[in-house]
């Protein structure tokens, strides 16, 4: 019975997002009362979870997911994001513009939401296209696949940090960017491939257009650009110092010098060195940028915060039902053996991201899911843990179709017809969740 209470409890989060348009986070309440209420939850105990579960998440991750935030925002609005992808293209070359913008979006969406990187490296993508004569579709599924590959995978964003917090991974941050970026190459270079394949036949408006896209006059019109050390130091500077961190911990190097850059490891401390850094990116420093841009900051993350702490109360309502102890009574090892465990996230949250469309719920509510039934495998530290995340972000990509909001970002600023949107994000996005899934597994073998 607990169980046929936990599949309607998520049938009831997923229904009321999907046909009701109700708020992720209020889906989730409604989801956790009612599993606390239909599993026989004492009242007193249920508000105690739900405050508990929501507090305890906040108090280790609330933080780091407000700065990464932050950081992301400066890097976007004082024009940092177009200085970075002005690099790569310089480096890459003009030969391989796909390649050129699968790159971009991948060091982009570290910290900037991948709706917003596509949004403004709209322009300099239609330029680029026009130079090197290939088509528009081809570029866009490109820089979306990119973007993609990191936002589902890699802190410091939202999604991945809390789907770390809630199996228990946040003290862990360094291992999970590392294994993170690790397993976001081959899901980049998927989406490559699909974009060089498949989205290079698909014509769109701008290829007929006789508008005249100059990348040089594109790259001029926004201004006075911040160097590139400035540009990129926001983003390589926290995940040099967690890494570090990491390092010093596992030859548990003590006093010092050595705890000294523990400290600064620390996921909140180190992003908060990188918004220290991030602004000096400022063009000045006046109520526009320290007020308003923070505060626009502030308005990302606040639904971020809500979705993420509601979704610790789930977990941990779900864990205090007695749900855990019955999976613990069980011989899991019979069912699951090594790597095989890591299709069951992978499969909750490409359902649950195929029928509600966000990414980062999606990454939220699988986690929770299956953060009672970690122990009773045995999966615990670094490794193991980080790689349980990847496979929760790899379902997590998989699909993004109508009712992704970032599917209609790609679709209007691309041209795309919707059916050509189909064929080519919704399929790529296929690609990169399997590719991703199959990595993360292979990675279980080899280091687990």
């Amino acid at each position: 019975m607990l169980f046929i209470v936990l599949v309607i409890g998520v049938f009831l989060i997923v229904f009321a997002t999907t046909k009701f348009k109700l708020h992720p986070f209020l889906s989730l309440l409604m989801g956790t009362l009612f599993v606390g209420f239909a599993s026989g939850m004492p009242l007193d105990q249920i508000v105690e979870n739900i405050n508990g579960g929501f507090g305890g998440l906040m108090t280790s991750i609330g933080l780091v997911i407000v700065f990464g935030t932050i950081i992301g925002t400066i890097l976007e609005k004082a024009g940092a994001a177009l200085r970075m992808a002005e690099v790569v293209l310089r480096i890459v070359g003009p030969k391989r513009p796909q390649l050129a913008m699968s790159m971009i979006g991948f060091i982009v969406s570290i910290p900037v939401f991948c709706d917003s990187g596509f949004v403004i490296l709209s322009s300099l993508r239609k330029a680029l296209a026009r130079r090197a004569k290939v088509a528009v579709a081809s570029m866009s599924v490109a820089l979306a696949t990119g973007l993609y590959a990191t936002h589902t995978l890699v802190p410091p964003t939202p999604g991945p940090i809390a789907a770390a917090g809630n199996i228990g991974a946040d003290g862990y941050l360094g291992t999970v960017i590392l294994i993170g970026l690790i397993t976001a190459i081959p899901a980049a270079l998927a989406g490559y491939i699909w974009s060089m394949k498949v989205a290079s036949k698909i014509e769109v408006e701008d290829d007929r257009s006789d508008l005249d896209y100059d990348y040089d006059e594109i790259v001029r019109s926004f201004g006075k650009m911040p160097s590139a050390l400035q540009s990129f130091l926001p983003i390589v500077l926290p995940i040099v110092l967690i890494g570090a961190s990491s390092v010093l911990t596992l030859f548990g190097t003590e006093g010092g010098i050595a705890a000294f850059f523990i400290f600064l490891g620390q996921p909140v401390i180190a992003l908060l060195v990188g918004v220290i850094s991030a602004l000096t990116l400022l063009p000045k420093y006046d109520e526009e940028t320290l007020t308003n841009w923070i505060g626009a900051a502030l308005l990302d993350a606040a639904p971020i915060l809500l979705i993420t702490g509601a979704g610790g109360a789930f977990g941990t309502v779900i864990k205090n039902t007695g749900i855990a102890d019955i999976i613990q009574s069980w011989d899991m090892g019979s069912i699951f053996s090594g790597s095989l465990f890591l299709l069951v996230p992978f499969l909750i949250a490409a359902g649950l991201k195929t029928a509600q469309g966000s990414s980062t719920a999606s990454l939220v509510i699988t986690s929770s899911l299956i953060a009672p039934i970690l122990p009773t495998l045995g999966i615990e530290g670094a490794v193991p843990l980080a790689l349980v995340v990847m496979a929760v972000g790899a379902g997590a990509m998989t699909v993004s179709h109508v009712n992704d909001s970032f599917f209609w970002v790609v679709t209007q600023f691309s041209g795309l017809q919707v059916t050509d949107a189909y064929k080519t994000q919704t399929m790529a996005t296929l690609i990169q969740g399997v590719v991703t899934i199959i990595t993360t597994m292979i990675l279980w073998v080899i280091l687990v």
